[in-house]
């Protein structure tokens, strides 16, 4: 069996202009968004010698150019996605060391926390490293999957094998 995030990201290729990457797009999926990251060619001139805060300044500037030139084609391309998947549609692309997000959705999350787990977040706020505890809470997601990167993948792939068993099981 097919899963949404093959699926979609198979309609994604399918649809992408030739030409706009220099490879196949990274396409990432959640219940409440679809991430489309291209990358694109090192400008003329870039090389392995290149200083690296020039080489950054001339990635971040190809990036820009990519943004401003196939606007149009990108709205067009996450209207027809959205409303195909029910998610919305972020673009992003990547240029050498440099990656950029156009847009993405920030989804809020409801939880609970106790007291000592409010006093982690409390702390970050005061020393400043957060806004909020919302932008605390955010910290620490972030912070974990970083360290966690290597069980986060063994687990996702696991529960994309018990998907695919209960997909051909009997039907009830």
């Amino acid at each position: 069996m097919i899963t949404d995030q093959e699926s979609i990201a198979a309609w994604v290729h399918g649809r992408l202009p030739e030409g706009w990457f220099t490879e196949e797009a990274e396409v990432t999926v959640d219940r409440e968004e679809i991430i489309i990251v291209g990358r694109l060619a090192l400008p003329d001139g870039v090389t392995g010698d290149t200083p690296a805060a020039e080489a950054k300044e001339a990635a971040v500037g190809r990036i820009s150019r990519f943004r401003e030139e196939t606007r149009d084609e990108r709205i067009t391309i996450a209207r027809e996605a959205e409303h195909r998947f029910e998610r919305k549609v972020a673009w992003g692309a990547a240029s050498g060391e440099t990656r950029a997000l156009f847009t993405h959705v920030a989804a809020p999350v409801m939880t609970r926390l106790r007291q000592p787990e409010r006093q982690v977040l409390d702390t970050l706020v005061e020393a400043g490293v957060a806004r909020s505890r919302a932008d605390a809470l955010g910290w620490c997601v972030r912070l974990v999957g970083e360290h966690t990167e290597e069980w986060l993948t063994d687990l996702r792939e696991a529960m994309t094998s018990v998907q695919k068993l209960r997909s051909e099981g009997p039907s009830v």
